[in-house]
């Protein structure tokens, strides 16, 4: 059976010296016998792996008082592992040696908890999707506490490692075959205890907090368009990075046009005089100009004249879609006597030449008489 030398006779610290103190050490003694600033040399790599199981041990609260108590023998025959190296914790190693050898360890450090993202919903006209605009919006949102300046702890005062999980936010603890880890109970996870919590946002370090921000609207956009406000949402817990805040934009139905894209559809009656004739109608175009519409005569019901480059902006890019005028041919309603006797003598004047559609679907029946 080999004689196993005492972790703090490893580290060359004292029984009852605390973790920084034991952390320190460690540091100093892995730097000097790390593998790579000694390549080649088995006692330097020997002695590497016991000081790091050594660290392993008495850097855990739980293993440490193991240790004290019952020696080595805490970690044979099933007990809580981390003797001889077998569960050494390399997470304080990879920050010594991050900057020195290129992250080779990938030091374990604690992840800043992003703050939520959050969603606006704005409603604007089609003038403003057209042209675009500059608005202002109110909403509450989290916000970093100004007092403690995001921390949660009370001006004049900072956070204290965890003493329980040492600073690493997980604990892990023996369940029969396994080793199970969970996050820390005391810090919950996030490596440092608040001994004295801010007394304006209560130890959260956020509070609750209403803002005026100001948003650009470009022209062309639509429904569903989404406008990102980089930094704008809810802030993060204990001065953690805020998330984004998303404006979702929906357009207003006009009382004019439709939308297609960058296209604009109008529906426009005429008069079944100037369907036969032809003449111009004038369309007020989103852009101030007056468009003008010419009619070409015999038009019927549902053709679509097309005005190029009056139509919507294409959002962030250049041009303009189309403007479409679909015709609708009104039948008149009410008619004079002086109106009816003119449309009577038109009748008579009429051969079938005039209504080429109106010819062929006749004759078709006529076909199928026969």
């Amino acid at each position: 059976m080999s004689v196993q030398t005492d972790y703090y006779e490893l580290l060359e610290v004292e029984r009852n010296a605390d973790d920084r103190t034991i952390k320190s050490a460690y540091r100093r003694i892995a730097m000097q016998c790390h593998p790579d600033k000694n390549p080649g040399c088995a006692d330097s790599e020997a002695r590497f792996k016991s000081v790091s199981a050594a660290y392993a041990c008495l850097s855990d609260p739980q293993k440490r008082a193991a240790y004290d108590r019952f020696g080595h023998a805490a970690f044979e025959n099933g007990g809580m592992g981390g003797g001889n190296g077998g569960g050494a914790d390399f997470g304080d190693l990879g920050d010594i040696f991050e900057t020195i050898f290129g992250g080779a360890f990938g030091g374990r450090q604690q992840q800043a908890r992003r703050g939520a993202d959050l969603r606006y919903d704005m409603e604007i006209g089609l003038d403003d999707a057209f042209h675009g605009k500059k608005t202002e919006i109110e909403i509450e949102v989290s916000t970093a506490c100004e007092p403690c300046n995001g921390s949660g702890a009370e001006p004049g005062t900072s956070a204290r490692r965890c003493n329980l999980c040492g600073g690493h936010g997980k604990v892990r603890a023996q369940q029969g075959f396994f080793m199970v880890e969970r996050a820390c109970p005391t810090c919950h996870g996030r490596g440092e205890v608040i001994e004295s919590p801010c007394r304006a946002c209560g130890g959260e370090g956020r509070v609750d907090q209403a803002q005026t921000l100001s948003v650009e609207i470009p022209p062309g956009v639509d429904n569903g368009t989404r406008i990102r406000l980089a930094g704008k949402g809810e802030a993060g817990p204990f001065g953690s990075p805020p998330g984004d805040l998303y404006i979702f934009l929906h357009v207003k139905r006009h009382a004019l046009f439709e939308r297609d894209g960058t296209t604009l559809i109008t529906r426009c009656p005429i008069s079944f005089t100037t369907a036969a004739l032809g003449g111009e109608i004038e369309i007020p175009g989103l852009d101030g100009e007056r468009h003008v519409i010419a009619i070409p005569s015999g038009i019927q019901s549902g053709k679509q004249l097309r005005k190029r480059g009056a139509g919507m902006p294409v959002l962030q890019g250049r041009g303009h879609g189309d403007l479409v005028v679909e015709i609708q041919v009104e039948t008149p309603s009410k008619l004079s006597a002086r109106q009816q006797e003119l449309l009577r003598e038109l009748q008579q004047t009429e051969t079938g030449e005039e209504c080429p559609q109106s010819r062929g679907f006749f004759d078709r029946i006529k076909a199928v008489w026969s």
